[in-house]
């Protein structure tokens, strides 16, 4: 059964929430996954992209620019 509900994507701010902040995307993953797949889909993707970025960011603002 094809769920053809519009609001079943992820609108602009929330995806660049989730991808800068990432539990708030895994938030959001676990909020919509039953009722709207595809918006669940971006969120725990954009999640994990933000992930390796917040980590090689944090190493960089601690040993180079606070230092």
């Amino acid at each position: 059964m094809k769920n053809d509900n519009n609001k079943d994507e992820l609108s602009r701010l929330w995806s660049m929430l989730s991808q800068m902040l990432p539990p708030i995307g895994f938030f959001l993953y676990y909020k919509h996954r039953k009722p709207f797949p595809n918006k669940a889909k971006k969120a725990l993707r954009n999640a994990l992209i933000g992930l390796p970025i917040a980590i090689i960011l944090g190493y960089v603002f601690n040993n180079y620019i606070v230092k």
